[in-house]
């Protein structure tokens, strides 16, 4: 217990001292009253408090200095995003104009690749036409040269390359004048041609005969009708037998009987039956000519003029006339076997693929 002031307090000078405040002297009371654990513990929250404060504070500065540097990174992020995004932006402006373009030359690309494909299929067909166009020449060169030379092997040797350059071709549009070839080349192997150069002969032969063919009115010669007579041993002919003999023969000259069928053939002189064998030479040498220039009907029309004038002015039942008529019949059944074949199939292809139908 402190001891109570007295209430007259007097200077150690002997002066009277002031009296005190009364709020100055409770508050003092009340320190004094206070104890001390009391005021060490309130000193000590006090400082840590004013500690707490501070790091707090600190803290505070801190945060406040990270969320300017933040702030500050925000913003130049947000500048650098906004310089990207101006970028971003002149960069798909160039990327649109670029792919306007790439648009625009992939169109072109796509008009030229159409433009090609046409020319690619235009050069296609062009190779497929000249193809069927060279064929067509070959084969009707061929045709001509086995028309000339009377042989197969010029028309099989073109049928053969022209099957050949289109298996090379592998075209599916050349296929109908590939079976085409294919039957003609088995017609000509199995068709069956006569000998030309026999039929020459034989047509030689019957030039040859014309000379000696006896006219259907001719006169018998005076030797073959002396043959007729009975002539005696000439020991016992005399002069006058032989002279009677002569007076027959000149009578039997001076009438004939004979039967003629046709009476052109009568009416003829000995000047005309020499022109009717130089006719009859002339048919058969244009017969010749037409069968070396392969020109079968004017051979065959000329053989059958031939064999006309044969029968109708020549004597029939004369050997030489036999002989030439049999010859001539020959020649003209060989005549008929002469035709080479033709390829009218192929060549009616290659007229339909020439066309592009």
């Amino acid at each position: 217990m402190n001891p109570q002031p007295s209430p007259d307090p007097v200077n150690q000078s002997g002066a009277v001292a002031p009296s005190p405040d009364p709020v100055a002297a409770a508050l003092a009371v009340k320190r004094d009253v206070v104890p001390r654990p009391v005021l060490w513990s309130l000193g000590v929250i006090a400082a840590l408090a004013l500690l707490t404060a501070a790091l707090l504070w600190q803290k505070v500065a801190g945060m406040q200095e990270q969320l300017a540097r933040q702030s500050a990174e925000a913003q130049s992020q947000a500048l650098e995003a906004r310089a990207l995004a101006k970028q971003a932006v002149s960069l798909a402006q160039d990327v649109a104009a670029r792919a306007a373009v790439l648009d625009s030359r992939l169109s072109e690309v796509a008009l030229q690749r159409g433009q090609l494909d046409e020319l690619m299929q235009s050069m296609s067909r062009s190779r497929d036409e000249n193809l069927v166009v060279d064929i067509d020449a070959a084969l009707r060169l061929a045709q001509q040269q086995a028309q000339l030379t009377g042989s197969v092997e010029p028309l099989l040797a073109a049928l053969k390359s022209a099957d050949q350059r289109i298996v090379r071709a592998a075209q599916p549009r050349l296929a109908l004048l590939q079976r085409a070839i294919a039957r003609d080349i088995d017609r000509v192997k199995l068709s069956a041609v006569s000998d030309t150069p026999t039929l020459l002969v034989k047509l030689d032969e019957l030039v040859h005969l014309a000379d000696v063919l006896v006219v259907a009115n001719a006169v018998a010669p005076a030797r073959q009708l002396e043959k007729n007579l009975v002539t005696p041993p000439k020991a016992s002919v005399t002069w006058w037998q032989s002279g009677f003999q002569m007076v027959i023969g000149e009578a039997r000259n001076l009438v004939r009987v004979s039967r003629i069928e046709v009476p052109e053939a009568a009416l003829l002189s000995p000047e005309q039956s020499f022109f009717l064998r130089e006719n009859f030479k002339l048919k058969l040498l244009n017969a010749r000519l037409g069968l070396l220039a392969r020109q079968i009907d004017s051979a065959r029309a000329d053989l059958a003029d031939a064999d006309a004038m044969l029968k109708k002015y020549f004597q029939a039942n004369a050997r030489k006339s036999q002989a030439a008529g049999a010859l001539l019949q020959q020649v003209q059944t060989q005549m008929r076997t002469l035709q080479l074949p033709r390829i009218d199939d192929t060549l009616a292809v290659l007229t339909t693929a020439a066309a592009g139908r």
